[in-house]
């Protein structure tokens, strides 16, 4: 080969290395598969009433299941123990009161954006099937699949071949999927499952409980519908394996507020706001572990949308808070799934109010924050009489028989509690008055009044305007 021809050929074999080099910087690599999500969630479920957080009692395979294979959050709380607050807290990362969604059978302010709404901006198909109990409808933009929001116990509570046929459909758009199914269990009446499979005389009541046989008799069909409950989860999980999607789906699943008892839903105390969370991510989340870090309902969405690929501390909710700050009351705890952290905060609060719920009081307005070792409560209207549809069952009629203090402490409270969660987690010792923790107490009450003025909560003036938060009250959405 002559010196022309040998020149000629090292710069068209330097040139096309050039090319094929530069080809390579400038080449978009292929994103990573964002991954699918199912997120189910019980309905009026005490935490401590499910095997994976220590119940011996209740037969739960499929939760069981869950938690061998993922992780469980030990420190969730939602912000209000009534089923429509949270389930909205939940969806638009607020607080109850800054999303106008307080009382139950509510509605958020105009303009709020929801989870589903996030989803979709982030490429998601993103439905829900089973009980929504939000409002308005327009502001929650899933693909609706069915459900109804109560369970009377005729016919089927919810068809659940309707999610997999919509899973089924939309592969073809090449979109991941984000799948809520909520459920109407076990919030009464108790009318699922096999009841004959729980034995009232030897259902074990928590100390926080009057010992009576009626109690026994309720407490046995709710155990019932916990394991009809844990069927459906059942479901679901098979649902995701026939997908053939398994591997890139992440499955979580909470147990909402407290069961419908006294002392657990419609409060403030443990076993009305300290709620179950389990979650499952093939590949990411160690099987079998557990997280103590302390996080809340409001937490969910800017998490989910961390892990479907944006960015939650740039998002405009919609809402203004106390402070001007239009962002979310949330923080992601995707790093708590990942086992990165295991601590996000060293408070969390919730508020209830009665005004407007069935059967409830005029107005008992309550609130509360939380560390990891107290938990202080303010009743506002202490001097009123707390109600709601319990106060009337006849189960309760046989506590005032038989433990008329317990019955009486439910209904009249002072105005301040404060407990030992830690030595005393189901809220028996009231520590208020005790001077050796007045510092305590007094920290607790700072958090939580900045907490309410951040979330524009004034109280017993915010109890008095639940009426204008529901629809079938005449509120509007404004």
């Amino acid at each position: 080969m002559n010196k022309f021809k040998i020149y000629t050929t090292i710069l068209a074999t330097g040139a096309a290395t050039v090319v094929l080099a530069s080809w390579t910087r400038q080449a978009p690599r292929a994103e990573p598969r964002k991954p699918n999500i199912v997120f189910i969630m019980a309905d009026d479920l005490t935490m401590t009433d499910i095997g994976p957080y220590g119940s011996q009692q209740v037969r739960t395979p499929n939760m069981d299941k869950l938690a061998r294979e993922g992780v469980c959050l030990d420190n969730m709380f939602n912000m209000v123990p009534v089923c429509s607050p949270t389930r909205q807290s939940l969806l638009t990362g607020l607080g109850p009161v800054r999303s106008g969604a307080y009382p139950n059978h509510t509605m958020i302010y105009k303009g709020i954006k929801t989870l589903p709404f996030y989803m979709k901006q982030l490429g998601y198909n993103a439905a829900i099937i089973g009980k929504r109990h939000y409002a308005p409808d327009e502001s929650y933009p899933f693909d609706f699949l069915g459900g109804r929001d109560h369970d009377d116990g005729r016919g089927i509570d919810v068809d659940l071949s309707k999610a997999e046929d919509y899973l089924k459909a939309k592969q073809s758009t090449g979109k991941p999927f984000f799948l809520m199914f909520t459920s109407n269990q076990p919030h009464e009446p108790y009318t699922r499952g096999d009841q004959s499979a729980y034995d009232p005389a030897k259902v074990k009541l928590g100390p926080n409980m009057v010992d009576t046989k009626l109690t026994r008799r309720r407490m046995a069909k709710y155990f019932a519908e916990i394991t009809y409950l844990d069927s459906l989860i059942g479901v679901c999980l098979n649902i995701i394996d026939r997908t053939g999607q398994k591997d890139n789906t992440i499955i979580m699943f909470a147990t909402e507020q407290g069961n419908s008892f006294p002392f657990s839903k419609w409060t403030l105390y443990d076993q009305g706001l300290h709620s179950g969370f389990i979650a499952k991510w093939p590949g990411k989340i160690k099987p079998g572990t557990r997280n103590p870090a302390m996080l809340e309902y409001i937490d969910i969405t800017p998490t989910l949308i961390d892990v479907a690929g944006g960015d939650p501390t740039k998002i405009n909710t919609g809402s203004k808070d106390g402070n001007g700050k239009m962002g979310f009351d949330g923080i992601s705890f995707k790093k708590v799934l990942l086992g990165q952290e295991n601590h996000m905060r060293d408070y969390v609060f919730a508020q209830e109010t009665t005004r407007g719920i069935i059967q409830g009081s005029d107005a008992y307005a309550i609130r509360s924050a939380r560390d990891n070792k107290y938990l202080y409560i303010h009743n506002l209207n202490y001097t009123g009489t707390f109600k709601n549809t319990v106060v009337r069952m006849p189960f309760f009629k046989e506590w005032h028989e038989i433990n008329p203090a317990r019955s009486a402490f439910y209904q009249t409270r002072p105005e301040e509690e404060l407990y030992d969660v830690v030595n005393d987690p189901y809220d028996l010792i009231n520590l208020a008055a005790d001077p050796k923790y007045a510092s305590i107490k007094i920290n607790l009450k700072s958090k939580l009044e900045a907490f309410m003025k951040q979330q524009n909560d004034k109280g017993i003036e915010t109890e008095m305007q639940a009426f204008s938060r529901q629809p079938k009250n005449g509120g509007e959405n404004d």
